[in-house]
């Protein structure tokens, strides 16, 4: 078997072509050098050097094998700097979860960022609802998650990371989005309104159905994006709420209105004006040293 020693040993004397110098460079003496080399030139099957009393010089064979030498002392070098970077978290992969709509407002400035700051460290992105998020989590599957309340504290760390007004999405020429103040609950008694599913978009469900106690809308509609939910309001199926952020994707045919946040229960926010929050979340416990620099990265970028 060859050893790193070995392949050492054989580049000080092929470099220095003299025993006595590579012993020297090597700090150590010529009997065990020669030892070395004679037992990688066993190992190999070849002879490396030719020597003698006057001279030492490469054969055919050693000239190839130095070749291959650098090749695997660079190889060993730089795994062993990889090693360290991805031990100090500056290297590595993270798995990294995001909802549609997250994307629009944190994950263009974050990928940026990290690509100055941790170049080597390789983002895998997969789009998921919350849910899918957080199950991605539990199976091992993602490192971490943007996503929206509430999630299992036993299971995952959260920490906020934004948050944004909800608003009124109106097809243009609805008779509200000429109203020149903040809607309120009492403005959509009777109108038709695109809702979100309660399990799979249970949190926008839940900021619809707080805003809405003292109306009774017609819900027309359940739908798990808030894309689809603005969609659907351009086709003037109905109207929909959705996060301020939403109104970057540029649906045609569709008018933003604030809302009267008071109109809720507001105790349950910790931002009545800014109730939509979106999360950065993963596995509770220890988390390897490149998912916590990322992590550090999400806080900065969502400053």
């Amino acid at each position: 078997m060859i050893t790193l020693d070995q392949v050492r040993s054989f580049v000080a004397v092929a470099e220095e072509l003299h025993f006595g110098r590579a012993a020297e460079r090597l700090r150590m003496t010529q009997p065990p050098l020669s030892r070395q080399i004679q037992k990688l030139e066993k190992a190999v099957g070849a002879q490396l050097l030719e020597r003698d009393n006057r001279r030492v010089a490469l054969t055919g064979a050693g000239a190839a094998f130095l070749d291959e030498a650098y090749r695997m002392l660079n190889l060993v070098e730089s795994a062993g700097d990889l090693a360290r970077r991805v031990d100090a978290g500056a290297a590595g992969v993270v798995r990294l979860g995001f909802t549609a709509v997250s994307a629009i407002s944190i994950l263009g400035p974050l990928l940026r960022r990290l690509t100055v700051e941790l170049p080597d460290v390789e983002v895998r992105l997969s789009e998921r609802v919350t849910l899918a998020q957080v199950d991605g989590i539990r199976h091992g599957e993602l490192d971490i998650g943007l996503a929206r309340p509430p999630f299992d504290t036993e299971l995952l760390s959260s920490r906020v990371i934004s948050r944004e007004p909800l608003m009124a999405v109106l097809p243009k020429g609805h008779p509200l989005a000429d109203i020149d103040r903040p809607l309120t609950p009492q403005d959509f008694e009777g109108q038709p309104v695109i809702g979100y599913h309660p399990q799979q978009s249970r949190y926008f469900h839940e900021l619809s159905v707080r805003f809405l106690a003292n109306a009774h809308p017609r819900i027309e509609q359940r739908v798990h994006q808030v894309l689809t939910a603005m969609l659907l309001v351009s086709a003037e199926r109905g109207v929909g709420f959705v996060p301020v952020s939403a109104s970057s994707l540029h649906v045609e045919g569709v008018v933003f209105r604030p809302i009267e946040h008071g109109g809720g229960d507001t105790r349950l926010d910790k931002d009545p004006e800014r109730p939509v929050e979106l999360h950065a979340i993963w596995a509770r416990g220890s988390v390897s040293p490149v998912v916590r620099r990322v992590l550090d990265v999400i806080v900065e970028v969502s400053r």
